[in-house]
């Protein structure tokens, strides 16, 4: 694809996306998931409010802050019941129509995901977008993972970016961090309206309204 003229003075040339809380609406099937493992491994009934704030970490770090005794077989717990409840999944409002237009628009789409790569080609909520990203970073090209800054030190590489024209579009402290490692400006998701939850990111977005006018920022 050619650069476009007007796309020469735009700031950003890279958008690189999260996935989960990001492009995907998956905060219920976490959340639920993750209550039903927390009542069947430690007996505890705990609200939606109080873990919510494990939603967006991953899966082994949030069983060993919350205590189980055998953290890898929560892990294998919560991902089960995760699959079981796949089917509440469902992209953003006007994601699915805004991802060809950045396309469309001349910016390069990629993706920086903590899926593994199994994970990300098997889902089908996934396919329609496949052929929009030309870099695809998950859990398996990297040894170090979110907050680490090396998935999105790998997005550098494959991909042939530059810091300064990228922009990470993620929905957790884990994410801010990694952009801050690499260097790279990142836009915080607030589809409903919580804030920064005192996450310092560059700019907030709550519509893909928002995501195109942060793409379009000028230099």
């Amino acid at each position: 694809m050619m650069e476009r003229e007007d796309m020469k003075q735009r700031k950003y040339k890279h958008l690189i996306f999260d996935i989960d809380g990001t492009l995907l609406d998956t905060e219920k099937t976490g959340v639920l998931s993750l209550q039903k493992s927390v009542k069947e491994l430690m007996g505890k009934d705990m609200t939606y409010d109080e873990l919510y704030p494990y939603f967006g970490i991953p899966t082994m770090v949030v069983a060993q802050k919350m205590g189980f005794k055998d953290v890898e077989a929560a892990a294998h717990s919560w991902e089960k019941n995760f699959r079981e409840l796949m089917y509440l999944i469902v992209p953003f409002e006007g994601v699915s129509e805004m991802l060809p237009s950045l396309r469309e628009m001349g910016f390069k789409l990629g993706v920086v995901t903590s899926r593994s790569r199994f994970e990300f080609n098997y889902d089908p909520r996934l396919s329609q977008w496949k052929d929009l990203f030309e870099t695809v970073i998950t859990s398996d090209d990297s040894e170090r993972h979110k907050p680490w800054p090396d998935p999105l030190l790998a997005y550098l590489s494959h991909s042939g970016a530059v810091a300064e024209e990228c922009i990470y579009f993620g929905d957790t402290e884990y994410d801010f961090e990694c952009a801050k490692g690499a260097g790279i400006d990142f836009a915080l998701a607030d589809w409903r309206n919580r804030g920064f939850q005192g996450i310092p990111a560059q700019y907030l977005f709550s519509s893909v309204e928002d995501i195109i006018k942060i793409s379009e920022m000028l230099r």
